[in-house]
């Protein structure tokens, strides 16, 4: 997609919303928690769901027509049209309230809060948050704010960048392996067409990344679950998180996690030990 980036026009959809509501079934609750490396079990009517099940409730449903080269639905609609190729999940804030549960009726209520235009070293960037309240028949269980980047197209990252810092050091830390099954699971349990988690031709020839990419919510969730483990199970109140750099599929990744006086610092790394995304969990 090509053209003029004009934000006096994108910040008119500030304050438009919308509303949706979905069933949380076993068969989700299984599903996630398998691609979560999580102990699958036999879910049954009020069991916990993990964390972040709400992301595979009531996803958006387009017909193919509908769809744009890059697998999401055209530009317009609830999320404004901006007029740039590239679109990425950078990070957000969730409060988690309560659990939602197996056989739980959710309903997402959404707006637009905000569109911003920065400029990177990649060039023009666009930011666009999303609030959205997550309720149960209990009543709220999760309030997040979600930050959409969507940035140029650029066919390879610059050369001669500075050499990385040292890895951190983690107090705490699991590994696994991003294979491709893991990212069709994660895109089939989210009815999520974007093709960079798992067209390679796509994602190498198009836009010129070196392989398929690591969703960023499955990171997001995969830190989180580990917040809670070390917290005896229990949510955070508040989980901070931004994207640091892609994690590609085919290698292994880590989820690490360092415990401070406020709560716990965690991130996801790639084989190098490299931060890919960062966040924070306070109770």
């Amino acid at each position: 997609m090509t053209g003029k980036l004009d934000i006096d026009h994108l910040r008119q959809w500030i304050g438009r919303s919308e509303e949706a509501t979905d069933i949380v079934t076993a068969q989700l609750v299984k599903g996630l928690r398998a691609t979560l490396f999580q102990e699958v079990g036999t879910p049954r009517a009020g069991d916990a769901a993990p964390f972040t099940v709400h992301w595979c409730l009531a996803q958006p449903v387009f017909s193919m027509s509908m769809l744009g080269p890059d697998g999401h639905p055209t530009r317009g609609g609830f999320l404004p049209p901006v007029p740039l190729p590239r679109r990425m999940w950078a990070g957000g804030e969730i409060e988690f309230l309560q659990p939602l549960r197996v056989g739980d009726e959710s309903t997402r209520t959404s707006r637009i809060a905000d569109v911003q235009v920065k400029t990177g070293s990649t060039g023009t960037l666009c930011f666009v948050s999303v609030e959205h309240s997550i309720s149960s028949p209990r009543g709220v269980a999760v309030r997040e704010r979600q930050d959409i980047v969507y940035r140029e197209m650029t066919s390879s990252a610059p050369a001669g960048g500075k050499a990385p810092p040292p890895p951190p050091k983690a107090q705490h830390r699991e590994t696994h392996v991003s294979d491709s099954v893991l990212l069709f699971r994660y895109s089939a349990l989210t009815f999520n067409g974007h093709r960079i988690h798992y067209d390679r031709d796509y994602v190498t020839k198009v836009e010129g990344y070196p392989g398929l990419i690591f969703h960023g919510p499955l990171q997001a969730a995969l830190i989180i679950e580990m917040a809670a483990k070390l917290r005896d199970g229990k949510a955070p109140k508040k989980f901070i998180y931004r994207g640091v750099q892609p994690l590609f599929e085919g290698s292994e990744f880590s989820i690490n996690a360092n415990e401070t006086a406020d709560g716990i610092e965690l991130w996801t790394a790639n084989a190098e030990g490299q931060p890919t995304m960062k966040g924070t969990a306070v109770w």
